[in-house]
């Protein structure tokens, strides 16, 4: 990867540091946001591009543009990555006739004798480090606690809340052809009726895994932030936004 001592850089870290710490580091460092998609721009995956956005102009993206990224540095390192596609649930249910398109990205990943699953682009809620590939569980991260279960063909990312589990997304263990990731990114980034065309996501981990989200899926946009014992929001005016989002998120004002 041409750019690996600048997405090193972007993300605080060298050469030295182990995949866990890369994962863990490109997540805390770099943005989820949908701003792209929520003001008419559509999303292009060319690797360029990506670079282009993540690391030479300091933006974040959301899932395909994450992994996507995070799939050329891997494979820099000598992993051999899958990228596979997934349903977002969050409560949804998972069987087939009622479930949500194919809108995210994650990552099958084989390293030094391993098989991860890798995901820096889940936004609030994503694995701050990798877990074991397949059914297994809970593993705890910064006081997050996530497990994956067997659902049939399936197989389901829960994160703990007050709660209970919770999906956050399931997937078949298959990897996705490039021209199904393109196909699902358009959509995600285009459709009308995406959540991302109509809303506004942005979120930021911080070290110790509190989490700071702006949206506005809810209607009007809320601030928010979250640890893994609870949650406050405040409502904020939609003129506030861009000042949020420069002194939140590191976010230019677009």
């Amino acid at each position: 990867m041409r750019e690996l001592g600048a997405y090193l850089q972007r993300i605080g870290l060298d050469g030295r540091a182990s995949v866990a710490d890369l994962h863990r580091a490109h997540v805390t460092g770099i943005p989820f946001e949908n701003l792209d998609p929520r003001r008419g721009v559509a999303v292009s995956l060319a690797g360029d591009a990506i670079t282009a956005k993540l690391i030479d102009a300091g933006r974040g993206g959301y899932c395909f543009e994450h992994n996507l990224l995070f799939k050329q540095v891997l494979e820099a390192r000598g992993a051999r990555v899958e990228p596979i596609l997934a349903r977002v649930l969050n409560g949804r249910p998972r069987d087939a006739a009622a479930a949500p398109p194919l809108t995210h990205l994650l990552l099958r990943v084989e390293h030094e004798g391993a098989v991860w699953h890798m995901d820096v682009g889940f936004g609030q809620g994503t694995l701050l480090e990798p877990i074991p590939f397949g059914p297994g569980g809970p593993y705890e991260q910064s006081g997050w606690r996530h497990r994956v279960v067997s659902h049939g063909s399936l197989l389901v990312l829960q994160t703990e809340d007050q709660g209970g589990w919770r999906d956050l997304y399931a997937f078949r263990p298959e990897p996705a052809p490039a021209v199904d990731i393109e196909v699902s990114n358009w959509y995600t980034c285009t459709h009308p009726s995406s959540r991302f065309v109509t809303g506004l996501l942005v979120t930021r981990h911080a070290p110790d895994g509190t989490s700071t989200t702006l949206s506005d899926f809810s209607g009007e946009p809320v601030l928010s932030v979250q640890t893994p014992t609870g949650s406050k929001r405040e409502p904020v005016a939609r003129e506030a936004v861009g000042r949020l989002l420069a002194e939140h998120f590191g976010l230019p004002e677009l």
